[in-house]
C-alpha cells in the first residue's frame, strides 16, 4: 500500500514549487524513495518563484480568520487572476507567448515575454500584450517547420504565413493567401513547397514566387463520361434509327477523348478528379511529404441526429422558446464504417485497401455478452465471425491525426480502431502491394482506452514509436517495421505528451512515476534506454520544448496555486525561473488549506484509493474518545475517467474553495479518486465495464469506514454531492447503498445511460441494442425506489451534454414512486458548465443548506 507521508503536505502549502520528502510502496512493486534533499529543485531568482511570508497558507484555516463566503467563492473567478493559456514558444526560443482573459471580459488576449538568459540566473522580462494590428506575425503556435528548420509557415484567421528561419537580423513574414479560406493540414513537401487540404482538394503552393497547383481533387459522384448508357429499347432504338442522335453522341465522344488526351499529355492542366461512391464523404485526407501519394479515408453519409433531437431554450432576446438541435443518444447511434484508400498521384490510380489483413478485424468479440443477454431474454446466441466496423483512431487529446506519413514519404502509418471499442491497429502500408500491414493489435476486453494513442516515425529511420497500454499502464514503445518491439518505459505509471528530438536522440514526456499524483517530465534515450527526470516540482506539470531544444516551457501548478509558466534548461536538475505572476494577492491572502493526500485502504483492490482530505483545524485524528465527531461530505469528481486527487490544481477550483469553506466550519471532506478515475491504470480504469454505480460506490464505503477511523467522523453525519458523472454517483449511492449517507445533492445529473451520447458510453456499456443488462443495472432511473434520504436535485435547462430530460423523467419516476424527500432545482440560462456567478451561488447556497439541515 502507499504511505504518503504529511511531511510533503507542509511543504506544499509553503511554496509554489516545493520539495518533497515521501517514501511509498505497493504491495506487488517496490517504488523508489524519493529524499528531500534529491528532489529540491536548484532555484533560479528564488524570489520568483515562492510567495512572500505574509502569503504563504496556514496549514488549516482559523474560523474569523479570512473566512470564507459562498458570496466570494462563487463570484466571476477573474478575482483569483486570469491564469496564463495556450502558451508555447517564439521560435527564437526566447520569447514565450500565452493567451490570458481580459480583465471583466470574456475577450482573450495575446502576451509575449523574453524567457532572460537562464545561464545567469536573470529574471524574465515585463510581460508586453500583442497588438491586434501584430497578430498575424506571432499567433504561430501550431506552426509548421521545413525539414531544414529554415522556413516556418502558420495559418491566421483562414490565411497563409510564411517566416524565413535562416540568416541574422529580423526574420520577415510573409502573407502567401488572403482568401480566408480556413486551409486544413498545413505542412511543408521535400521540394519546400507547401501543402494544405481546401474542400475536397489537396493544394501545393510554391512560396519562392506563389504558384498553386492542385495535387488531388476527389468528388462523390459517378465519373463522368461522353454519352449516358440508353437507358431502355426506346432509347436504343432512337439511337440505332436517328442519324443526328447517332451524330451527336459521336461528335460528344470525340471532344470528350480530345480532352482526356490533353489533360493527360499536357502538364499545365488540372489533376483528373477521383471519383467515390454517390452517398460517401470524405472523413479524412493526407498527402505525402514527397507529393506522390494521398490517403483517404470515406464513409457512407448517415445522419448523426434526428430532427426530434431538439431542447428547448426558455430565455431568449426575443422572448420566444427557441429550440436548439442537440446531439444524438447512444440508443440511436448506428454502426460506423471507415473506408480506406491509397492514391497514387503519379498514375491517378486509387486503391481501396482491405482490413482483412488486421489480426482479429472479423472476430465476435462480443459473443460472450451477447449470448449473456440473449439467455436472459430466453433465446440463443451462435458466434458470428461478420467483418466489424472499423475507424480512424480518434483519441480525445490528440493534437496529431491517425495517418503520420515518414518524412521521406515512402512510408506512412496509420491508426484505427474497432467501432465496437475492443481493438486497436496500428498497421503501415505497403504502397506497392496497396495493402494494409499489421504492426500492432491492441485488444481490450473492456475498452480501448481514448487517451494514450499518440505514435509517429523516427526522422532518421523507418522506426514507429508510439503509446500502449498492453502492461496495464501507458507506456512507451519503439518498432521498427515488422519486427518486435521495444519498451522504453516500464512501470505503474502513465506516459504521455511525447516530444521526438530532431536528432531522434531523446522522446520527451510527462509521467506520473514518483507518485500517482505528481506529474514531472522526463526524457528517455532512444538507443540507451536511459531515463532522465528533468523536472522535479511535485505537482502538475505540464511542458513545451523550446524550438532549439535547449528549454522546457513549463506550465506547473500545485494544491492550493494556480497554473503560472517557469522556464529551466532541457538538462536533469536545471533551475527553475519563473515567468508569470498572475494570481492576484485578493486569493493569496485568503489563505486556503492544503487538503492531505492520503491512500485508503480498498476493499475490493490490492491498490489504494487516492483522495483529497479537507480537515478542521486540530483534527488529524480521534485525539481523545471524548472528542465530539465530526460531520462530512464526500465530493464525486465528475467525467468517471477524471483525476482530482493529484498535487495539482485542480479544474474543481470553486469545489475546493468550498471543501474549504466548509472545513473552516468543522467539516471534513473527502474527495476520492474511486474506480474509473485516470491516472492509475487500465484495471483501474475499466473496473466499472459492464456496471457502472457499482465499484465506485464500493470505493464510497471504504472512504466512509476511513473517515470514521482516521478523520473522528460520525458514521451517521455524512453526506455526499457531485456533478455530471459525480451527480450519477450521489443517485447510486442514495438508490442503492442507503445506509451510506443521509443527504445527497446530484447537479447536472445522468439518470438514464441510454439516453447519454455514444463515445461515451458504448465505451463502458456496449450499445443498448446489444447489452441491455448493462444499461439497466447502471442506471439510476431503475433503483429510484431505493431513496430514503433527502435529494437535492440541481438541474441546468440548456444543457447539451446531460440533458434536462434526464432530471424530468427522474423526478417523474420518483413522483409515481410516491417519494416525498427530494427537491429540484433548475437552471433555465445554464448549460452542462456553469457560467453566470448567480447561478453558482445559488447552486452552493442549496447544497451548504442540505448539509447544514441534515448532517
Amino acid at each position: 500500500m502507499y504511505n504518503f507521508s504529511k511531511t510533503l503536505l507542509a511543504v506544499l502549502i509553503a511554496t509554489s514549487v516545493f520539495a518533497c520528502s515521501t517514501t511509498y510502496t505497493t504491495d506487488t512493486q517496490p517504488q523508489p524513495i524519493i529524499n528531500k534533499s534529491d528532489a529540491e529543485p536548484p532555484v533560479a531568482n528564488k524570489a520568483l518563484i515562492e510567495p512572500s511570508p505574509s502569503t504563504i497558507a496556514s496549514k488549516h484555516a482559523t474560523p474569523g480568520d479570512n473566512t470564507l463566503t459562498l458570496e466570494q467563492i462563487m463570484a466571476d473567478p477573474d478575482w483569483i487572476g486570469r491564469q496564463p493559456l495556450s502558451s508555447y514558444w517564439g521560435d527564437d526560443s526566447q520569447s514565450v507567448f500565452y493567451t490570458r482573459k481580459a480583465q471583466g471580459s470574456p475577450i482573450t488576449q495575446l502576451w509575449q515575454l523574453h524567457s532572460g538568459t537562464l545561464s545567469q540566473g536573470k529574471s524574465a522580462d515585463e510581460a508586453k500584450k500583442v497588438e491586434l494590428a501584430q497578430l498575424h506575425n506571432v499567433s504561430d503556435g501550431n506552426r509548421v517547420t521545413n525539414l531544414q528548420g529554415t522556413y516556418s509557415a502558420w495559418v491566421f484567421e483562414g490565411n497563409i504565413f510564411i517566416k524565413s528561419l535562416s540568416g541574422s537580423g529580423q526574420h520577415h513574414v510573409r502573407q502567401l493567401t488572403q482568401d480566408g479560406d480556413g486551409p486544413r493540414q498545413i505542412q511543408f513537401l521535400t521540394d519546400g513547397r507547401l501543402a494544405y487540404q481546401r474542400g475536397n482538394n489537396l493544394i501545393s503552393l510554391d512560396p519562392s514566387n506563389g504558384f498553386s497547383q492542385k495535387l488531388a481533387t476527389w468528388e462523390f459522384s459517378e465519373a463522368p463520361v461522353a454519352n449516358e448508357k440508353p437507358a431502355d429499347y426506346i432509347a436504343e432504338q432512337q439511337i440505332a434509327l436517328i442519324d443526328y442522335v447517332a451524330k451527336k453522341r459521336s461528335e460528344r465522344q470525340a471532344k470528350f477523348a480530345q480532352q482526356a488526351a490533353l489533360a493527360k499529355q499536357n502538364s499545365t492542366l488540372a489533376p483528373e478528379a477521383f471519383y467515390f461512391s454517390d452517398g460517401d464523404e470524405l472523413v479524412s485526407a493526407s498527402v505525402s511529404p514527397n507529393g506522390k501519394w494521398a490517403l483517404l479515408a470515406t464513409t457512407v453519409t448517415q445522419k448523426t441526429r434526428s430532427d426530434d433531437d431538439l431542447m428547448p431554450a426558455y430565455i431568449g432576446d426575443d422572448g420566444r422558446i427557441e429550440r436548439k438541435e442537440v446531439r444524438q443518444r447512444v440508443a440511436d447511434a448506428k454502426p460506423v464504417n471507415h473506408q480506406l484508400w491509397l492514391l497514387d498521384l503519379t498514375t491517378h490510380k486509387k486503391h481501396a485497401l482491405s482490413y482483412q489483413s488486421l489480426p482479429g478485424y472479423n472476430e465476435d468479440v462480443l459473443a460472450e455478452v451477447k449470448r449473456e443477454n440473449a439467455e436472459a431474454a430466453g433465446k440463443s446466441y451462435q458466434t458470428n465471425r461478420l467483418p466489424r466496423d472499423i475507424v480512424l483512431m480518434s483519441d480525445w487529446s490528440w493534437t496529431q491525426g491517425a495517418i503520420q506519413w515518414h518524412e521521406s514519404g515512402e512510408q506512412v502509418a496509420i491508426m484505427v480502431e474497432a467501432w465496437d471499442n475492443k481493438d486497436r491497429w496500428l498497421a503501415t502500408v505497403d504502397l506497392k502491394k496497396h495493402s494494409l500491414v499489421n504492426q500492432e493489435r491492441l485488444h481490450d476486453d473492456a475498452w480501448i482506452n481514448y487517451r494514450f494513442n499518440s505514435f509517429g516515425w523516427l526522422h532518421n529511420s523507418e522506426q514507429l514509436y508510439y503509446l500502449s497500454e498492453k502492461s496495464g499502464y501507458a507506456h512507451l514503445y519503439v518498432k521498427p517495421l515488422n519486427a518486435n518491439a521495444t519498451a522504453l518505459t516500464l512501470g505503474r505509471f502513465e506516459v504521455n505528451d511525447l516530444t521526438l528530438t530532431k536528432s531522434d536522440e531523446y522522446l520527451y514526456y510527462k509521467a506520473n512515476q514518483k507518485h500517482p499524483g505528481i506529474y514531472e517530465i522526463y526524457r528517455v534515450n532512444i538507443d540507451s534506454g536511459k531515463i532522465e527526470a528533468l523536472t522535479d516540482l511535485n505537482g502538475m506539470t505540464d511542458y513545451a520544448l523550446s524550438p532549439d531544444e535547449s528549454k522546457l516551457l513549463l506550465t506547473h501548478s500545485t494544491l492550493t496555486m494556480p497554473p503560472e509558466l517557469y522556464v529551466q534548461n532541457a538538462t536533469p536538475g536545471a533551475p527553475v525561473t519563473r515567468l508569470t505572476h498572475t494570481i492576484s494577492e485578493a486569493f493569496l491572502a485568503m489563505g486556503f488549506a492544503a487538503p492531505d493526500i492520503v491512500p485508503v485502504k480498498s476493499s475490493h483492490t490490492t491498490q489504494p484509493i487516492f483522495s483529497r482530505v479537507y480537515q478542521p483545524a486540530g483534527n488529524a485524528s480521534n485525539e481523545s474518545a471524548g472528542n465530539e465527531r465530526r460531520r462530512a461530505v464526500i465530493f464525486n469528481h465528475g467525467a468517471g475517467y477524471l483525476q482530482n486527487s493529484h498535487l495539482g490544481w485542480s479544474g474543481y477550483f470553486r469545489e475546493f474553495m468550498f471543501h474549504n469553506m466548509l472545513a473552516q466550519q468543522g467539516y471534513v471532506v473527502m474527495d476520492m479518486d474511486y474506480r474509473a478515475s485516470a491516472g492509475y491504470g487500465r484495471d483501474w480504469r475499466t473496473a466499472i465495464y459492464r456496471h457502472m454505480g457499482k465499484p465506485e460506490i464500493d470505493d464510497l464505503r471504504d472512504g466512509i469506514n476511513w473517515l470514521v477511523e482516521n478523520a473522528n467522523v460520525d458514521r451517521e453525519r455524512i453526506g455526499t454531492y457531485g456533478g455530471s458523472y459525480g451527480g450519477f454517483m450521489t443517485f447510486m449511492a442514495l438508490f442503492t447503498q442507503p445506509d451510506l449517507f443521509q443527504s445527497g445533492a446530484a447537479l447536472r445529473p445522468v439518470t438514464d445511460w441510454a439516453h447519454y451520447n455514444h463515445g461515451y458510453t458504448s465505451n463502458i456499456l456496449n450499445m443498448p441494442g446489444v447489452d441491455p443488462i448493462a444499461y439497466e443495472r447502471s442506471s439510476p432511473l431503475y433503483f429510484a425506489e431505493g431513496l430514503e434520504k433527502p435529494l437535492l436535485i440541481n438541474a441546468p435547462m440548456v444543457d447539451s451534454n446531460v440533458f434536462f430530460q434526464d432530471t424530468v423523467r427522474l423526478v417523474q419516476r420518483l413522483i409515481e414512486l410516491e417519494k416525498q424527500n427530494f427537491e429540484t432545482a433548475i437552471y433555465p440560462v445554464e448549460s452542462h458548465g456553469f457560467v453566470q456567478p448567480s447561478s453558482w451561488l445559488d447552486e452552493y447556497r442549496r447544497i451548504y443548506k442540505l448539509f447544514e439541515t441534515t448532517l
